[in-house]
Parts: C-alpha cells; sequence; structure tokens
C-alpha cells in the first residue's frame, strides 16, 4: 500500500497572476533589506529587525554605515548595535580594515545635521552577502543609488569640510582696509619752529611745560580706540597730576618757595580716513597750580595742525597751522624783574606750501607767517613794564631741491629767507629791531624701512638789522631730527637745532641758542613703559656778556591698566647757569597721576 501526496490544483485561469503577485512581493522584501536605501524608502528599525530575524532565524548584522533613530548621537559600539566582539572594528575588520574605524568614529557625531546626511557605500571588498553591502542582486550596484549621490571617499571628514567651506568666511587681505593704530601720546611741534619768536629756555622745563611729553607709541592692545566723527577719528585724553616741586618759579635757590603741584592738562588727536588728502592735528593744554607758591601758578598750550592736499600723483599741497603759549620767567634776560604774576607769552603762525615731483626731481616751494606777542609784566609794588614792543611778526619764503638717489637716501639744497617786522618801529631803548636773514643749507634725508628715519642739513646765516647800532650776525646753521627703532621694545629720538633768536636786551643784536634733546623709550611689557631723556641749552647773546648754559633730564614711567586708563609718574631735575644777576636756577619735581583716554 503506497501512501500518495495530496496534490493542489491551481486553474490555469489565475496561474500568471499568481506567479507575478509572487514575484512581486520578492522584490518588495528585497527592497526593503537593502541597507542603503534612502530615508523615504527605508522603514523603521524594528521591522527591519523583525523581518530579517524572522527570515533568517538569526539577529541581523548591522550594515556597513547603517544607523537607526535610536542610536543617532551614539557609538557604534553602544549595546544598540549588535556586534560579535562589542566594537565596530573587530567586527567588520575584514571588510573594511582601519577604514571602518575612522568611519566609526565620524558615525558617533552628536549633531543632529550631521547625523541626518545619507552614509552609504556602493561597494566594499571583501564582503560575500551583496544585500549587507548595499549591492544588488547578484553581488552588482545598484544603479539607481549610484545616479542618487556620489560615493563618499573612505575615512574623510566630511562634516569638518563642509563646516570649513559653507560656514566660515574667508578674509580677502587686498579688500581689507589699512587702520593705523592710534598712539596714546601726541607729538609735539618744536619749541622753535619759528626760530626767534620763543623763548628757547622755556625748553629745559619739559616735564612741566611745553616740552611735555613726547611721542609714545604703545602695544595696539593697549592703544586707544578714539571716536568716530564720519571721516575723523579724534583721540581725546585728560590727565590729573599731584606732585612736589622745589622751585616752581625757576629763580635763584636762596629765593626759591617749595610747593605742592597740581596738574590738569587736556588733549585732543585728529585723524582723517581720506583716500588722496590727509588732515592731523595735536593740541595740549595744561594748568600747573601751585597752592604754596601762587605767584608761579601758570598755563601752558601747545598745538598743530597738518593737512596734505593731492592735487595730482606728482603735486602736493601742505598747510600747516601752530600755535604755543607759555609764560616768562621772572630771572629771564629779557625780562629780569621779580615780576607778582609771570607773564604770559604766545606765538601762533601759518605755513602753506607746493611740491612738485619731475620724476626723481622733487622741489618744493613754502611761504610762512609768524606773530609773536608779550604781556605787560606786572611787578609786586605795582609797576608795570611794557613789553608791546617785543610783538612783531616774521615772513619767510623757504625754498627746497632735492634728488632721490635711492628710496633710502634723498639729498637736498635749501635756502631761507625772512625778515621780521615789530609792532613798534622803536622800542623803549630807542633802537630799531627790524631785521632781514638769508640761510642756506644741504643735507638729506634717510629712511631706511622702519628701523631709521632721519634728517639732517648744516649751513650757514646770515641777519642783518635796521638799527646800525646792533651788528650782523652769522651764524652756523644746524638742524637734525633722528628716531631710530634700535628694537621692536626700544626707540631712540633725537633732536638738534640751532638759530639766531630775538631778544630786548639793550646792545644786543639777537641770541645764538643751540638746543639739543635726546629721549630713549623701552617697553619692559606690553603694558609698561619706562622713558628717559635728556635736553641740553645754549644761549650766547651777541654784543652782551650774557651766557647761558642749562640742562636737564626726565624719567617717567606710564603703566597701561586697559585702553582707557593709564598711570603716569615722572621725574624732572633741571638746572640753567647764566652770567645774568638772578638767572641762574636749578630744581627738582615729582609728579604722579592718571591718564584717561576716552
Amino acid at each position: 500500500m503506497t501512501r500518495e501526496r495530496p496534490t493542489t490544483k491551481t486553474p490555469r485561469t489565475c496561474g500568471a497572476p499568481l506567479r507575478a503577485l509572487v514575484l512581486a512581493s520578492v522584490a518588495v522584501s528585497a527592497l526593503i533589506a537593502l541597507p542603503g536605501a534612502t530615508r523615504a524608502q527605508e522603514p523603521p528599525a524594528e521591522a527591519a529587525a523583525s523581518g530579517d530575524a524572522a527570515s533568517t532565524g538569526r539577529p541581523r548584522r548591522p550594515a556597513a554605515f547603517e544607523t537607526s533613530p535610536s542610536q543617532r548621537g551614539t557609538s557604534l559600539t553602544s549595546p544598540a548595535t549588535p556586534s560579535r566582539s562589542g566594537t565596530f572594528g573587530t567586527a567588520s575588520g575584514s571588510a573594511f580594515g582601519s577604514e571602518g574605524n575612522a568611519a566609526g568614529s565620524d558615525a558617533s557625531v552628536s549633531e543632529e545635521g550631521v547625523s541626518r546626511l545619507p552614509r552609504f557605500r556602493t561597494g566594499a571588498p571583501g564582503l560575500t552577502d551583496g544585500s549587507a553591502a548595499g549591492l544588488g542582486p547578484g553581488g552588482r550596484p545598484s544603479l539607481l543609488r549610484q545616479r542618487a549621490i556620489p560615493p563618499r571617499r573612505l575615512g574623510s571628514a566630511t562634516r569638518v569640510i563642509t563646516q570649513t567651506r559653507t560656514q566660515q568666511s574667508v578674509t580677502d587681505l587686498r579688500l581689507t582696509p589699512v587702520i593705523r593704530s592710534p598712539v596714546s601720546g601726541l607729538p609735539l611741534p618744536t619749541a622753535i619752529a619759528p626760530l626767534g619768536l620763543v623763548n628757547p629756555a622755556n625748553l629745559l622745563g619739559f616735564g612741566l611745560g611745553i616740552g611735555a611729553p613726547g611721542p609714545l607709541t604703545v602695544d595696539p592692545a593697549y592703544a586707544p580706540l578714539g571716536l568716530r566723527f564720519g571721516a575723523f577719528t579724534v583721540l581725546p585724553a585728560f590727565t590729573q597730576s599731584i606732585g612736589y616741586d622745589t622751585n616752581p618759579n625757576q629763580t635763584l635757590a636762596a629765593r626759591a618757595r617749595p610747593s605742592l603741584a597740581l596738574r590738569s592738562e587736556g588733549e585732543v588727536a585728529i585723524r582723517s580716513d581720506w583716500s588722496q588728502a590727509e588732515f592731523t592735528s595735536e593740541m595740549r593744554g595744561s594748568y600747573l597750580d601751585y597752592p604754596d607758591n601762587p605767584e608761579a601758578s601758570r598755563p601752558n598750550a601747545v598745538g598743530v595742525s597738518r593737512l596734505r592736499l593731492d592735487a595730482n600723483r606728482d603735486t602736493r599741497i601742505d598747510v600747516e597751522t601752530r600755535f604755543l603759549l607759555d609764560s616768562q620767567r621772572a630771572g629771564s634776560p629779557d625780562l629780569n624783574a621779580a615780576a607778582a604774576v609771570r607773564p604770559l607769552f604766545a606765538s601762533y603762525g601759518a605755513t602753506v606750501g607746493v611740491q612738485e615731483t619731475f620724476n626723481r626731481l622733487q622741489l618744493s616751494l613754502r611761504g610762512s607767517i609768524d606773530r609773536q606777542v608779550f604781556e605787560d609784566a606786572r611787578l609786586s609794588d605795582g609797576t608795570v613794564i611794557r613789553q608791546s614792543d617785543r610783538d612783531a611778526n616774521q615772513y619767510g619764503v623757504r625754498l627746497r631741491a632735492g634728488y632721490e638717489i635711492s628710496p633710502a637716501i634723498t639729498p637736498f639744497v635749501e635756502t631761507l629767507i625772512d625778515t621780521r617786522v615789530y609792532d613798534t618801529p622803536i622800542d623803549q631803548f630807542g633802537l630799531r629791531r627790524d631785521s632781514d636773514g638769508i640761510a642756506f643749507t644741504a643735507g638729506a634725508r634717510v629712511e631706511l624701512s622702519r628701523v631709521l628715519s632721519a634728517e639732517v642739513s648744516a649751513g650757514l646765516q646770515h641777519r642783518s638789522y635796521v638799527d646800525r647800532s646792533l651788528r650782523p650776525i652769522q651764524a652756523p646753521l644746524v638742524s637734525a631730527a633722528l628716531i631710530w627703532s634700535v628694537s621692536p621694545l626700544t626707540t631712540v629720538r633725537f633732536n638738534q637745532q640751532t638759530g639766531v633768536i630775538e631778544t630786548s636786551v639793550p646792545g644786543s643784536s639777537g641770541a645764538f641758542t643751540d638746543v639739543a634733546s635726546v629721549e630713549v623709550q623701552h617697553d619692559l611689557l606690553r603694558n609698561l613703559t619706562i622713558t628717559l631723556g635728556g635736553t641740553y641749552l645754549a644761549n650766547t647773546y651777541d654784543g652782551v656778556p650774557i651766557r647761558e648754559r642749562g640742562f636737564s633730564t626726565i624719567a617717567r614711567l606710564d603703566y597701561r591698566f586697559n585702553r582707557w586708563l593709564t598711570f603716569r609718574g615722572s621725574y624732572l631735575y633741571s638746572t640753567l647757569t647764566s652770567t645774568s644777576a638772578n638767572s641762574s636756577y636749578d630744581g627738582h619735581a615729582v609728579l604722579l597721576g592718571v591718564r584717561v583716554n576716552p
């Protein structure tokens, strides 16, 4: 007896549709099992896992770069991803080697935007299961996936490259404007710029007078930013100091009256931001108050403004204005009286010039006008000493021709012609002091990169007076200005100038003066600067036996807390020896103050 198997017969009318339905279900199952499908075609992780478990009877092996929503933001070695040895590298080392580790570390990024990026491979060597590697039937890559997105490079930091190129702006230095770092100190015009119209003896008090303090460069991190007004940058500053002066009136040691010193100083600097022109201005005003010696209290102000206009490539127009306000000391040979209050004097002027360049040849012509005004002196007994006969104007023309041998050296020759005219034709001593002068000089301008810049000239000057009782004066003319950057932390400045200044001493045509100053600035720290300086002065009065020799030294310390607050301490020693009665003096002064840059 034989057992026959039961057979099921299908009508021929429905065989073809059933076969088509079976093939379609198989195709859909194959697509669902693909690990690299797009997220729109990817079924939930739970369904895929259950489907694999149901079809194979064993846990499903994760694909090369497959992640599930529950695993985003976690490492591939977490318990949510089953593996043979607990790490991705050992589980699939035969398939990916070291590249699999790099890809695994990249997949552990917790950023949501990066985790949404499709991660799949179009093929990988060493995989035999085409469905696990994201391949079609027979191990061939899916044509649809190859067209959908390009393959990812193995081990490349896609996240870093994308952020660098799409989330960061690249700065083109050629399109960045050049902004000059402002400085905390303001350069002062030379005290004898309109030579003959001021008293250079006041230079010995540059710690408390006109020369205080010189230009001071600071680290850009502590430089004040200033206030912006259109195309101008304004750098205001205010300094309040307190100290002690052993001889505030600069008189004989026997008459010296020490006093507490209070100094209030205001400054303002203006810089333009124009493309074809430039405007700069530096102004300073201060008041020295001596509570224990009120007669020595005095104001002081100095300033200069410069405008450069570029008419074209070879033509330049320069305009300069300047002013100076100071006081006379009681022992000056021009006053030589015990005034109750130090009388004031002022000097102000302007210069207009044009410079033309012919290839390497430079020609410049400048005209200047300066005026000096003196206040009458009042003695302690009420007597008034008239000084209006010292008021005068000076007119000058300067012609210079220079030839540029190289960008570093430009020699030049210069001619100066000037005349001095007094408001009062005859002074109180019956002398007519109007005079004419002429000077010839030759020199060179040197610019060695940023290390050394200097201008040195020497020549001869001659001055003749209207009054025949006043002898003509012939004297050498020397001028030097040097800035030497010894190192990034040390700067040396040197200035020297000679000339003939006016005087009211009876019988003297004028005084030949020589002033030299040197200053060394060193940065101990980025915000700590020490400055040491010295000045030498020599005055020789023509026709009378009056000789003056003076020397002063200064030490200044600047500690910057930040951009707007600076502590400043300074010490000044000055001495002057003169053959004139009651003119010699020496003294010490110490000031401690706070400087504010709004």
